[in-house]
């Protein structure tokens, strides 16, 4: 059952001095690549955003697509991967953004969910201001590190249970500092990876775990037109669809959406960001 309710402790007296935004710019875009400040204003996060209720025990909820009443309406959502070890591929030249996703997503006017790293935010911090106070878009937490919460997780390094807390929100810590505004109390999991443990661990920092019905497929995909046809195939009203914004894992992904976008709008639906899918 989702409801509203009221973000508090230390998440929310940092979450509601925020208001969000999403992936940014390597340089400031064109006139052009930006809609006009009336359209824009329509994408604005509420100060509040929808959170589902814990689960039983306490555990921390897990929202994977909208309901029925969600009607025709897709979320697209971008994760921007980097672990906290990645630092020095980063200096070596490795791009772990994607500015011409994020410019792409603004000349098509598409509202969108980026869940970042805090390592990413410390990589790029202004392209994480830009996008944390752009309208169009909002951040959510994809923890700190990019660690696994739960074991072998696509052979990503592991966290230790006890960090699961002081990471989720070092992430957060790391958007405040570099000025992000539009920041809601949404977690993904990295990888996509969790147990009841990791469940258990994440309930003190109250935020919504947020999954997918959609796998766009586009890590490590060469073929932008089979990432396209994948999320197409699958997608239904109410769906929320994961894809990357990390160039050198995803290097498709800017392809593809120029696809995606089109031919969702063709089927008559509406694309939205996860706070406004979730409030259905």
């Amino acid at each position: 059952m989702i409801r509203y309710v009221p973000l508090r402790g230390l998440l929310g007296a940092a979450l509601l001095s925020l208001t969000l935004t999403g992936c940014g710019n390597d340089s400031p875009a064109s006139p052009a690549e930006h809609p006009t400040p009336a359209a824009r204003a329509r994408h604005a996060v509420a100060q509040q955003p929808p959170t589902v209720a814990p689960g039983p025990g306490g555990l921390t909820p897990v929202f994977r697509r909208g309901g029925q009443a969600a009607g025709r309406t897709v979320a697209l959502t971008f994760d921007a991967d980097m672990t906290a070890d990645q630092g020095k591929r980063a200096a070596q030249g490795e791009r772990f953004d994607n500015p011409a996703l994020i410019a792409l997503l603004r000349r098509l006017d598409v509202p969108s969910t980026i869940f970042m790293t805090g390592r990413w935010a410390e990589e790029y911090p202004a392209q994480a201001h830009e996008i944390g106070n752009d309208p169009l878009f909002e951040i959510a937490n994809h923890s700190y590190s990019h660690y696994s919460f739960a074991g072998d997780c696509h052979g990503l390094p592991r966290l230790d249970r006890k960090q699961i807390g002081p990471d989720v929100r070092r992430a957060f810590t790391a958007f405040r500092s570099v000025g992000a505004r539009q920041v809601v109390p949404y977690f993904r999991f990295p990888g996509g990876c969790y147990d009841a443990a990791a469940l258990r661990g994440l309930a003190p920092v109250r935020v919504t775990a947020v999954q997918w019905d959609v796998v766009g497929g586009d890590a490590f995909a060469t073929d932008a037109d089979a990432v396209a046809r994948q999320v197409l195939d699958a997608v239904k009203p109410g769906s929320l669809v994961v894809l990357h914004c990390t160039r050198s894992a995803a290097p498709v992904t800017e392809d593809a959406v120029r696809r995606i976008v089109p031919e969702l709008r063709e089927r008559g639906y509406r694309l939205v960001k996860v706070s406004d899918l979730m409030k259905h």
